[in-house]
């Protein structure tokens, strides 16, 4: 039986839904990650598990017990914010023990559980340090070894990260990651920052206006979109409708407003049906127009060839992000920092394999 179960979770706020009909399962040690824009529900969701909200319906059970009528405090979650929350007036090892302190423990446990969470966070040498002398970085994992010391039951995360500058996140994301999985923490994770989520997930749940719209783990995510939503909100701009002609030997030929692609796709797609197809954006080449700028894409199961006019491009560091036009649809692809490409306003061939195609 799954550790934590949340069924069919509704909550409002001055009439306007804030969650609708969630339910997800989380089992023990595994870390799930709530990942969505603004105002997506995702920390009433975390407040409604760790009892600071109450749902207007639905259930929330741990260990197979229903949490509606236990107290906060008895619940034994442990809760982590963006903000530390971390006391300026006291040093590092008073602000680790405090929640041992609360719950009025021996002084000799007390001593061992807090030892203990520093060295989980590699901070056993400043337990006397005053918070005001430490890092960003290092404040966050104080607040993180105050969070393990009571050794809770389940481990809520919000934000963690977001005051962080960026290179900062990407150091601590893989470390906070080894080190939930070293104190063996069941976790709920929530994050705006894909990057983040991918990270440091088991399994993420893509959360749009108050629903769940996709759960899996990052990679499937990543591979496989199931909405619109997920795939924009990812990254990956290169959508567009269809009509299937025919689906045979795992290819489906999809009439669309650009031509015929040719997509891959383990699905049982009929004739006349109409799909959303994703263009992987780091799949494709991009070359100068060998012949007579053509149009749209080659019909060839092998290959999608497609002729526009390179109308921008953008570096991202690692990689170039060229934007391709064909008459008023724009395409934007991928390619490696150092790949040369034709100057702006040249038309351009550009060719991706059927599998670099998803029905979404």
């Amino acid at each position: 039986m799954p550790l934590l179960q949340v069924s069919h979770l509704t909550k409002s706020f001055a009439d306007k839904p804030t969650l609708a009909d969630v339910s997800f399962e989380v089992e023990a040690g595994e870390i799930v990650c709530l990942l969505g824009p603004s105002g997506c529900g995702k920390t009433t969701l975390l407040r409604i598990i760790a009892g600071l909200e109450t749902a207007d319906s639905g259930t929330v059970r741990f260990e197979g017990h229903d949490l509606q009528s236990i107290p906060v405090h008895q619940r034994h979650f442990g809760l982590m914010f963006q903000d530390f929350a971390l006391f300026p007036h006291k040093n590092v090892w008073d602000n680790v023990i405090f929640g041992l302190r609360m719950q009025h423990l021996p002084d000799g446990q007390i001593q061992q559980l807090g030892h203990a969470a520093l060295d989980m966070v590699g901070l056993s040498g400043f337990a006397q340090r005053n918070v005001h002398q430490l890092s960003g970085g290092e404040r966050q994992r104080v607040a993180l070894a105050r969070s393990l010391a009571p050794q809770p039951k389940l481990l809520m995360l919000d934000e963690p990260l977001g005051a962080l500058d960026r290179q900062l996140r990407e150091e601590l994301m893989i470390e906070l990651r080894r080190i939930l999985k070293a104190a063996r923490l069941t976790s709920i994770y929530v994050t705006h920052d894909q990057a983040e989520a991918f990270a440091v997930a088991d399994r993420v749940a893509v959360l749009n206006a108050g629903r769940i719209e996709q759960l899996d783990t990052p990679a499937a995510v990543y591979a496989q979109p199931a909405s619109e939503f997920v795939a924009r909100f990812l990254g990956m701009p290169n959508l567009i409708g269809g009509t299937v002609l025919s689906c045979a030997a795992q290819v489906a030929v999809v009439n669309t407003p650009i031509g015929l692609l040719h997509v891959t796709t383990d699905r049982s797609l009929q004739p006349d049906q109409l799909v959303t197809l994703l263009i992987r954006s780091d799949a494709a080449t991009i070359e100068p127009e060998p012949f007579a700028a053509g149009e749209g894409f080659a019909e060839t199961p092998q290959a999608n060839r497609w002729h526009g006019i390179l109308l921008a491009v953008s570096f991202r560091g690692r990689t170039q992000r060229a934007v391709i036009r064909w008459n008023d649809l724009d395409f934007e692809f991928e390619v490696d920092a150092l790949a040369a490409l034709p100057a702006l306003g040249q038309a351009v061939q550009v060719s991706f394999p059927a599998d670099a195609i998803h029905v979404i």
